[in-house]
């Protein structure tokens, strides 16, 4: 991300960004590309309002342009009651909220946003979520990276996962979880020393021919979850067969591939603290 925003040289290969390449023409990139970092760039003592006006100064808005500007933004994102309240007091969803609206005074062709929600609680995420998205449509491309992989399958429209620096695997979120390659089927049952017998009878239901790859148990949880091919067949089956042995179920439910799965079927489940799922 820092070569892509022109912090940081390249040691070798090439990057463009909005046609533009960030080694030879480091100006041209810098005047397409806002930036919002992992952590706030807001003048803790400015009130909401004055802090995109000084970003819009900065730029050569002019005193005008810049309110004007940042009056604008204010009220896409919700801001617009901001009033005279100090940046310090308000919370961290309203903080990131504020640091995306000054991000975008200059209209930017192209969006970086470095893991923009880490650290924030989920009422402050959903609130940077429904900010993102109402870009959609205002001709900016939003590049972000995050390790929320609930995050990249809200918000993105192509995912790319990086593993160790390099690039693994790419595609729309539903292009990335066919991978898998089938839905699965969670069953999770009442007494915790059955679990064995529901898995043995979850994987006859689902007709699995290696249920040593296909099905996979959580004792913690009470959980078997194993793939399916056929989803309502493969449910009715393991419905009928738990009743057959009477043995309760507190929930079962079919569902898709997650995107933690995927990244963990790619990645090898290695734990690396260099994978990360980058989204635009």
């Amino acid at each position: 991300m820092r070569i892509f925003t022109t912090l940081l040289r390249p040691t070798g290969g090439r990057a463009e960004v909005a046609g533009h390449d960030v080694l030879t023409q480091p100006r041209e990139v810098r005047a397409r590309i806002g930036l919002l970092g992992q952590h706030a760039a807001l003048d803790e003592d400015l009130d909401g309002r004055q802090n995109p006006e000084l970003f819009g100064r900065l730029n050569h808005l002019g005193r005008r342009g810049a309110a004007q500007r940042a009056a604008e933004l204010l009220e896409r994102f919700g801001l617009a009651g901001t009033g005279t309240r100090p940046v310090r007091l308000c919370s961290g969803g309203m903080r990131r909220r504020l640091d995306l609206a000054a991000s975008l005074l200059v209209r930017p062709a192209v969006l970086v946003l470095d893991e923009p929600t880490t650290g924030l609680d989920p009422r402050s995420r959903t609130e940077v979520w429904q900010a993102v998205r109402s870009l959609t449509g205002t001709g900016t491309t939003v590049l972000l990276t995050t390790q929320y992989l609930e995050e990249a399958d809200q918000l993105a429209e192509r995912v790319t996962v990086i593993d160790r620096g390099r690039n693994i695997a790419e595609g729309t979120p539903d292009e990335l979880k066919s991978r898998l390659g089938a839905d699965r089927i969670d069953v999770v049952v009442r007494d915790a020393a059955r679990l064995p017998e529901a898995a043995a009878l979850v994987a006859r239901a689902a007709g699995l021919a290696d249920p040593g790859t296909d099905l996979t148990t959580d004792p913690d949880r009470r959980l078997v979850s194993a793939r399916v091919t056929d989803r309502m067949t493969a449910l009715t089956a393991t419905v009928r067969a738990l009743a057959d042995a009477g043995l309760d179920a507190e929930d079962t439910a079919l569902r898709r591939p997650t995107l933690d799965e995927v990244f963990l079927r790619l990645t090898g489940g290695t734990g690396s603290d260099q994978q990360e799922a980058t989204t635009a």
